[in-house]
Parts: C-alpha cells; structure tokens; sequence
C-alpha cells in the first residue's frame, strides 16, 4: 500500500544530521510512532549521499533486529527523502557519551555492560546477514 507525508503527524526533532533531521511522527490511522528519517534532496545530490542514502534504505529493510532499528516504510516528498523507522526509547547513546563531566560521570558498570551486549548483539545481527556498515 502507498504511503505519503500525509500518512504521519510530525512531532518534535530527535537529531540533526549532515543530510537532513530525525522526528518523531505518529501514523494517522493506527496512532503508532515511528522515527521519520528526512533527508534533503538537495543536500544529498550536493555531496553525492544518493548512493548511500539508497543502501541505509536497503540495509534497514533487510534488518530485523530488537536492537537495530527496521525500516517501516518510505516515501519522498518535494524535498526530501523519507525513512520511516521503528522507534526506540532512551535516545542515542553519543547524547548520554557527550553528557559526561563532573557532575555526569557516566553509567555505572552494569549499566555499561548492558549497553555493550546490546551493540554486539545488534552488530551479531548485521554480520550474520552479510552487511558491513560504516
């Protein structure tokens, strides 16, 4: 089934990036959130990011994983490119590494390994299917 922008409700910007951002979006009909992965047409054909724009849409289609994100859908509007992805809770890792000073010494050592065996596991994941990413 085709699915466009007017399928989501944009919400609030999770990160920013070299290509373009990353919201927050519910699906209208089924009030799911997604991440909604938008990257500029023009910023892409400028540094020539088609290609690899092209192979993150293949490789999250091929993934599915509790600890990587999956490709729900895609589209692209005027502008931009779109990937619609699973979501997940806790944010990005680099926010919580580039939050460590003395007041923020970082995370306990369970906690740290907890996060380290989730990695391996989603880095399991990609290797067991044959995907080498960055």
């Amino acid at each position: 089934q085709a699915v466009g922008a007017e399928a989501f409700v944009d919400f609030r910007v999770l990160g920013k990036g070299g290509f373009g951002e990353v919201c927050a979006c519910q699906r209208r009909a089924t009030g799911k959130m997604y991440a909604n992965k938008r990257l500029n047409k023009k910023r892409l054909k400028k540094r020539n990011g088609y290609e690899a724009a092209l192979v993150e849409k293949r490789i999250l289609a091929r993934v599915h994983s509790r600890f990587i994100v999956s490709l729900a859908c895609a589209f692209q509007t005027k502008t931009d490119l779109c990937l619609i992805m699973t979501i997940m809770n806790g944010g990005d890792l680099r926010y919580h590494i580039y939050n460590v000073d003395e007041d923020n010494p970082g995370f306990l050592e369970p906690r740290a390994v907890f996060y380290t065996a989730q990695i391996l596991l989603g880095l399991e994941h990609l290797h067991q299917h044959r995907i080498v990413y960055r």
